[in-house]
Parts: C-alpha cells; structure tokens; sequence
C-alpha cells in the first residue's frame, strides 16, 4: 500500500505540474522554481514533513523536496549558529553538487548574457 500512496502523492504533484503547465502558460523554470518555493513554504508551515512521513518517496523525489530540504537545514543550523547558520545548513544538508550547480550557474549568468 505504500507503493500505491507514493505514486499517488506523486502524480497529483505532477499533475499540478503539467497544470501549471498548460492552463498558466508558465514556462518550466517556473514551475520549477514554484514547486522549490512551495515545498520550503510548507516545509515553514511544518506541512511537509508530514506529507513526507505519509507518502514517502512520494513527496521526497519531485522538486518541492528541494525546497524542503534547503529550508530544513537552514532553519537547524540558523538554530545552532545565528545568521551565518542559515548558509552553512543550506549547503550541508542538500547535495554539495547540486548546490554548487546553483551557485555556479548564478555566477555564469552574472558574467555572461545568458540566452532567452
């Protein structure tokens, strides 16, 4: 039953998605950066560790775990050392890679001019 509440939990996720998609006519980096935006507002609220601890992989694979995840950490360690914590949680509990992809790429926008 797991399996089926993760799929589900997953595909309203997507669904929302391809939503946003087709009816707001929004662009995928806009949805993208949606779905990270919402899952650290409910992560805020508290709401998505419960969904994670309901559904599982379900809520932990899509992109709003991203947010929750960047959230999370930085909320701990801002609890452990003040303002310079929100940086250090950002970092150590999301990936390394994908956060230097962050980084990096916000860096090359800077200096180049980036198409579209």
């Amino acid at each position: 039953m797991e399996y089926v509440i993760a799929f589900v939990v997953g595909g309203i996720i997507c669904i929302i998605g391809q939503l946003l998609l087709d009816l707001a006519k929004l662009t995928p980096a806009h949805v993208m950066s949606s779905f990270v935006v919402a899952g650290a507002i409910l992560d805020g609220f508290g709401i998505y560790d419960k969904l994670i601890e309901f559904a599982g992989a379900g809520a932990t694979v899509p992109i709003t775990s991203f947010g929750h995840s960047l959230l999370h950490g930085a909320m701990k360690q801002a609890d452990d050392h003040g303002f310079i914590g929100i940086g250090i949680g950002i970092f150590e509990l999301t990936s390394a890679g994908i956060s230097a992809a962050i980084l990096f790429a916000f860096i090359i926008a800077l200096i180049f001019k980036p198409k579209g």
